[in-house]
């Protein structure tokens, strides 16, 4: 469970949890604290210490969602994964849906929210990337996939240990495996707290998403500069005519606005090239209470050792 300022929320979603999945008997409940800057590390300590299934790593900073899931997989002790958001938008009893439907053999189980409950903005902007991904960009993701999920551990991991530029899980796996599926699942309103993900946050993962998993964007800026020349010899041609001046001036402008907007995707896609995966650590762990390899973790300061006094000078003789 990736958690960002969500300590109002900590408390009831473990009760949730607990009254719903405690009859299974491996049960971790694994908290992540992605740079909260409230309380929510403090109630994951007390937690834990009444509850010996509770887990939880905290991060140095904000790393950003994917990072803090993935170091949940990477992370989780046992065979499947359940992932939950700490918002309480999906009722953890909806999980034995999804547990259902992975018994029939299924590496991976994503909810698709019946009767969403956000706002008009975010359903529409959500309906638009899932249009322009899956439709006009031909990327295999769930249609209406969510993080509320059931995963096999080893293939999660699998996914997190690609180290990818962009970790975009959802349009990772499908790549790895078939067996995957969508189940229906109960939706609500978030109890407290302020969402984390805003419609501008949507966009800039949409384009890192259709700009590494699909060639078509590239493909189409190639065809655009052509068009673009095109224009661009056109009004070449209609500026030798002075009658045909606004006409030359006209398809000049188009040839330069095609030429910008093709040269802003090929730009997007250099960026992208020239940003090799792993130069950065996805993220760092500074407290846990579970193992946690060296290279993901970052150890608190040292404390600062006594100041030695100066030695007292000779007397003089």
């Amino acid at each position: 469970m990736p958690c960002l300022n969500e300590a109002d929320n900590i408390d009831a979603v473990h009760r949730e949890i607990v009254a719903e999945l405690s009859g299974y008997a491996a049960l971790e409940i694994l908290f992540i604290d992605d740079g909260s800057s409230d309380t929510t590390l403090d109630r994951f300590r007390a937690l834990a210490e009444k509850d010996p299934a509770v887990s939880y790593l905290s991060f140095t900073r904000n790393f950003g969602l994917e990072a803090a899931f993935s170091a949940g997989y990477r992370y989780a002790r046992h065979p499947w994964i359940l992932h939950l958001d700490a918002d309480l938008q999906f009722p953890p009893a909806e999980a034995h849906k999804l547990i259902e439907r992975a018994r029939e053999g299924y590496d991976a189980v994503f909810g698709i929210r019946v009767d969403r409950q956000d706002r008009l903005l975010r359903r529409a902007a959500s309906g638009l990337h899932d249009l322009i991904a899956r439709r006009l960009l031909r990327i295999e993701i769930p249609a209406g996939g969510t993080s509320f999920r059931l995963l096999r551990t080893d293939i999660a991991r699998r996914v997190v240990d690609l180290r990818l530029g962009t970790p975009y899980f959802m349009a990772t796996l499908p790549r790895l495996t078939g067996a995957w599926t969508t189940v229906p699942t109960a939706h609500r309103a978030r109890r407290s707290g302020e969402a984390k993900v805003t419609v501008r946050g949507l966009a800039r993962h949409a384009v890192e998403l259709f700009m590494s998993y699909s060639p078509r964007p590239v493909v189409a800026a190639g065809q655009v500069s052509l068009a673009a020349a095109a224009l661009a010899l056109a009004g070449a041609l209609c500026a030798l005519l002075p009658a045909r001046l606004p006409a030359a001036a006209a398809l000049l402008g188009l040839a330069l606005a095609a030429g910008l907007a093709s040269l802003a995707v090929v730009a997007r896609y250099l960026l992208h090239i020239a940003r090799p995966p792993g130069r950065l650590p996805l993220f760092l762990i500074r407290e846990a209470n579970i193992p946690t390899a060296a290279e993901d973790t970052l150890a608190p300061p040292p404390a600062w050792p006594g100041r030695t006094p100066l030695p007292l000078p000779e007397p003089v003789a």
